[in-house]
């Protein structure tokens, strides 16, 4: 199969699994749970779940497990994007293309919105069919470790700590690590645990997965200076704004470009080492990344 047949294939049992999970698990009353699903269902390039997904294909472990744990990744993004564009945080009026959740609904519902994500991607956690009772106590494990005070939450405190002050290289780093790579580092493992995968495994899975993130980091950085408002779907130009430290602002955009691509270079070689051809969805995921233009 053809990579971009099988980034639809697996996108599509994604999309299909979350307009399942807002159909039967949500409230049709509550104007919390479509201000979510506004959200959840409002596109994005599902990196994350994609990520989980491929990663048990590759071990041969069972997709429709794999896709449980997506989902629950893509809410956790979610309620992480919704909370982010809040005028506490980034202040930010749209989101791919749309206003966002806080411009659509009001700020409040957009924050308990956000909760009730968070909230739901456990319980689609704990509840997920055709797994061992450890996987799923083992996901639940991953999914909040990286999302929480030691993951997500501490990056996006140093994030706003660093709009006050500037960053140093290591500074940065750290802000990205917990920002960004914990949870797309969570997403590969959950495919590992999906597919039962030896502890070796995941070592070099996890250590690709930080590298993508990382990758994922420095090119949205780029484009927030070099791309529209209209390619990205929302402000560019929003980190020199807020006065943030990136790696554009550290290194330039030549360097910048050449860092990333070190990075991608070396982290498709160490998948490839561990996995052979199995790996090759994962190389060319890590190359469309260093690519992408929005």
């Amino acid at each position: 199969m053809e990579y971009e047949q099988q980034y639809q294939f697996y996108l599509n049992q994604i999309e299909t699994r979350l307009h399942e999970i807002e159909r039967d698990v949500w409230n049709p009353e509550s104007q919390i749970s479509k201000a979510a699903f506004y959200s959840l269902l409002g596109g994005g390039k599902r990196i994350r779940s994609i990520l989980c997904m491929a990663v048990c294909d590759m071990l041969g472990g069972p997709l429709k497990l794999a896709c449980e744990y997506a989902s629950a990744l893509e809410m956790v993004h979610c309620y992480s994007l919704i909370h982010d564009d809040l005028p506490c945080m980034d202040n930010d009026d749209f989101r791919r293309g749309k206003p966002s959740c806080h411009k659509a609904f009001g700020e409040a519902q957009a924050l308990l919105a956000g909760d009730a994500l968070l909230t739901g991607a456990f319980e689609i956690l704990a509840c997920a069919p055709c797994a061992h009772a450890q996987q799923n106590v083992e996901a639940v494990k991953i999914l909040s470790r990286a999302a929480g005070c030691c993951g997500m939450i501490w990056g996006q405190e140093l994030d706003l700590r660093f709009e006050k002050e500037a960053a140093t290289e290591q500074q940065l780093q750290t802000i990205h690590e917990n920002k960004t790579g914990k949870l797309i580092d969570a997403s590969a493992q959950l495919g590992a645990v999906a597919a039962c995968a030896d502890s070796s495994s995941i070592a070099v899975i996890s250590d690709y997965a930080f590298s993508i993130g990382l990758v994922f980091q420095i090119v949205d950085d780029i484009l927030d200076v070099t791309a529209t408002s209209e390619v990205l779907g929302k402000p560019a130009g929003s980190d020199q704004e807020n006065g943030k430290t990136t790696f554009v602002t550290l290194y330039g955009i030549p360097r910048s470009l050449e860092m990333a691509k070190e990075i991608t270079e070396k982290a498709c070689s160490d998948i490839r080492k561990k996995f052979g051809e199995k790996a090759v969805f994962l190389e060319k995921l890590a190359y469309s990344l260093l690519q992408r233009n929005k």
